[in-house]
């Protein structure tokens, strides 16, 4: 059995056309799109369109709690979403919001998730460890691999596989293979490349193929310059591979 992962699209259409290349030359037997989708302005009406027509099995990120009643805490989280409402219709982002915060494939086996299978804001393989509060510089630290086991054991699932960190990688714990799916945009690293997962079922074992593609960052930098207010953000964000103030957990979108 072979699963494609994608998260973390983050409105970035150009990036997500160049990642489901590789996923449709992988033929998988089904995508799971774990949340965030349409938090960015590099074109997220054509993102949310591209990402409605794959039938992947969807989970819902913090950005689509962002889309609930009063989910916009600042002055400029309220900003991005009156922009984004001008690019998508409310059934678009009412059905982002309905999304479940967990699903499960593969006979159960498999859980997917965004953050943790509690919360779409918390995080499961890393932690964010801030360094300037001011900033909200920092980097990530492993959850305590005791904390781990706390968390994933009582799920009984083979895999459980989870984004929201923008950071690819995969650990086991006990007898669970635990797989963030890194982010379609928005890195972290310092490579701006575009990354997707194919989790692959050989001999009842599972095991992960992590994914990395270029795409045109220019031209989704020009897009979000030409159509949005966030242009000289996005230029920062998509061209630099990286990120400022991630204390709070969420990904460095506009709120």
């Amino acid at each position: 059995m072979r699963l494609a992962i994608i998260s973390d699209v983050h409105g970035n259409a150009f990036a997500l056309e160049a990642v489901l290349q590789g996923v449709r030359a992988a033929a998988p037997d089904l995508i799971l799109n774990l949340g965030d989708q349409i938090e960015g302005s590099a074109d997220p009406a054509r993102a949310y369109e591209l990402q409605a027509a794959l039938g992947a099995l969807e989970v819902r990120g913090n950005n689509e709690e962002k889309l609930w009643p009063g989910g916009r805490r600042g002055p400029l989280a309220q900003a991005f979403g009156a922009w984004l409402e001008t690019q998508l219709g409310p059934q678009q982002r009412e059905r982002l919001a309905a999304l479940p915060l967990t699903a499960r494939v593969a006979d159960g086996t498999v859980l997917a998730c965004h953050g943790t299978p509690a919360s779409a804001w918390d995080m499961l393989l890393w932690q964010w460890q801030t360094e300037d509060a001011q900033s909200g510089a920092g980097f990530y630290r492993a959850r305590d691999p005791r904390e781990l086991l706390a968390l994933v054991e009582p799920l009984e699932a083979q895999v459980v596989l989870c984004g929201h960190t923008h950071r690819p990688g995969a650990t086991r714990v006990g007898d669970t293979l635990v797989v963030n799916a890194g982010a379609v945009s928005d890195q972290v690293d310092g490579d701006p490349r575009a990354r997707w997962t194919l989790l692959e079922r050989r001999h009842g074992h599972w095991s992960a193929d992590f994914r990395t593609v270029s795409y045109d960052v220019a031209a989704a930098v020009a897009w979000a310059g030409r159509h949005s207010p966030f242009g000289a953000f996005v230029k920062h964000l998509l061209e630099s591979g990286t990120m400022r103030g991630r204390g709070d957990g969420e990904t460095a979108q506009p709120g």
